[in-house]
């Protein structure tokens, strides 16, 4: 009768394990891999931007995963080209979740691009870490799936009219690109500028994916500034600045981190002289600081290598991956989003990193610098 009653409890604990469902791991999550997500602009006017990034980004999951990879899994990484077209990046954002099933989403581009794509992978619940922009409506109010890594324009534009005004230019233009992140840059003038009793003396706009200035270029010139804010990227700011220089305007020219100043001096040469430029990331051939030298190490011992977009995309890289670290193996969205959340002014080897349920705006680091001879970035 014993023999009974055991094999009977036996049986009962076979079907209830039978009946209870299996556990189902994440999307974009398995025993050996965890796929991640990107949309840029590999191709087009700024395509060079987007190019930078991915190829940071997988040299260092390639690092990563030559080391064993996070917990046992390799980072693969899925890059999808936007053009830094706005439709094109939601369209992608939407691939990225649905058909390619990845677990997160890191490097994206652009403002506009990145504003709209949030309301694709917020509704779905897929956190998005990092992209170049520093647009309001990436920071406020907060989403939950939405993690800044760079300060914001409003702090850019901040550092640059307290630089200006600090010299004694009061006659400050605007230049801006007609899409967020322009409209974004123009607000942080305004507000920055407002802070010493100013205005703008004269405001133009290019489009986006455009290089048709000679509008801008007319209405600027006509208020003689003293300085020009441009909130525009490294081609048509190049375009700006020679034709402005053509008809004898020499104004202080200030742009800010996105134009990458890399780009800017191929475009321009020896004219790119003496344009600044605040940045958001540390100096990329500062070999003191820590996560720099790792940087350099990861792309080689050639300073030409070396720019600011390449070090944001080592940064928000190694932020992803150890952000994943901390989860242990049992990966799931809403605990990268917590995890993330408890990131208190963490430090990734030199430049920290803050985020609460309250804050996802990731750093307030700017730096202003200058393009120097031989289109040197300097101090």
């Amino acid at each position: 009768m014993k023999l009974l009653r055991t094999a009977a409890a036996l049986a009962g604990c076979l079907l209830a394990t039978l009946a209870a469902p299996a556990a189902v791991a994440e999307t974009g999550v398995t025993d050996n891999a965890i796929l991640l997500g990107m949309s840029s602009p590999f191709s087009g006017p700024n395509g060079a931007y987007g190019q930078e990034m991915r190829e940071t980004i997988s040299a260092y999951f390639d690092q990563v995963n030559k080391a064993g990879g996070v917990n046992g899994r390799k980072l693969e990484l899925v890059a999808l080209d936007d053009g830094y077209e706005t439709d094109r990046a939601v369209a992608n954002t939407r691939s990225l979740i649905d058909d390619k099933k990845v677990f997160a989403l890191i490097g994206f581009y652009g403002s506009s691009p990145t504003t709209a794509a949030m309301e694709v992978f917020s509704a779905a619940k897929v956190p998005l870490i990092g992209t170049i922009s520093g647009a309001d409506s990436l920071r406020t109010p907060v989403n939950r799936y939405m993690f800044n890594v760079r300060a914001s324009y409003a702090q850019e534009t901040e550092a640059i009219v307290t630089q200006l005004v600090s010299l004694g230019l009061t006659n400050i233009a605007v230049f801006y690109q007609n899409d967020g992140f322009g409209k974004s840059g123009l607000d942080g003038v305004v507000a920055a500028l407002k802070k010493h009793k100013l205005t703008p003396s004269a405001v133009g706009t290019v489009e986006r994916n455009s290089v048709d200035v000679g509008k801008a270029v007319q209405t600027i010139s006509k208020a003689a500034p003293q300085a020009v804010v441009m909130v525009t990227l490294y081609k048509p700011t190049a375009e700006f600045v020679r034709q402005m220089r053509k008809i004898d305007q020499n104004p202080q020219f200030m742009t800010l981190s996105p134009v990458g100043a890399d780009m800017l001096v191929h475009e321009l040469g020896n004219d790119a002289r003496g344009i600044g430029i605040s940045q958001v990331m540390p100096y990329p051939w500062n070999e003191a600081t820590p996560v720099v030298r790792e940087y350099q190490r990861l792309v080689g011992k050639q300073q030409a290598k070396y720019s600011y977009y390449g070090i944001e995309a080592y940064i928000t890289a190694k932020l992803m991956v150890e952000a994943l670290r901390k989860q242990g193996k049992d990966l799931t969205r809403e605990k990268l989003v917590s995890t993330l959340e408890s990131l208190g002014n963490h430090d990734l080897g030199g430049y920290r990193i803050s985020y609460s349920p309250a804050d996802h705006g990731g750093s307030r680091y700017v730096d202003l610098t200058v393009i120097g001879s031989g289109g040197r970035v300097l101090r």
